[in-house]
């Protein structure tokens, strides 16, 4: 699936998740819908696997976890909180950066609505640049 169309069914998905079920629950219950969700639509998703970090000559295997994988291509990081806090959208470029990705999707679920929560973040940084 081209990576936009992508974008945009993760994007439906997760606003029907937010429209359904509402503020509320713990980011693991959204994290883990999402992710049967998008199985069940015959796309390719991946939760909670650890990337390593590598700095210098320094590399730790487990450096983080990300939320969901898509397609090899999409990043979705998971929020369930009222406040929408500027260190996310710094952890989702930063992921995306380590893991050498374009876009990614910051998912708020906690917010009033799905919009207010929903952040598209694009990384220009490329490690071969």
């Amino acid at each position: 699936m081209e990576i936009e169309a992508l974008v945009r069914h993760c994007v439906d998905r997760g606003y029907r998740l937010h429209r359904d079920l509402g503020p509320g629950l713990l980011e693991s219950a959204y994290e883990m819908i999402l992710f049967e969700g998008l199985r069940r639509d015959g796309i390719s998703v991946s939760r909670q696997q650890s990337v390593a970090i590598r700095h210098e000559d320094i590399v730790i295997e487990q450096g983080f976890r990300y939320d969901l994988l898509v397609e090899d291509k999409l990043l979705i990081e998971i929020k369930s909180t009222d406040r929408h806090a500027p260190v996310y959208a710094k952890q989702v470029l930063t992921y995306l950066r380590l893991m050498d990705l374009r876009i990614g999707l910051l998912m708020n679920f906690g917010m009033g609505t799905f919009k207010a929560g929903c952040t598209r973040l694009v990384n220009n940084y490329r490690s071969g640049e």
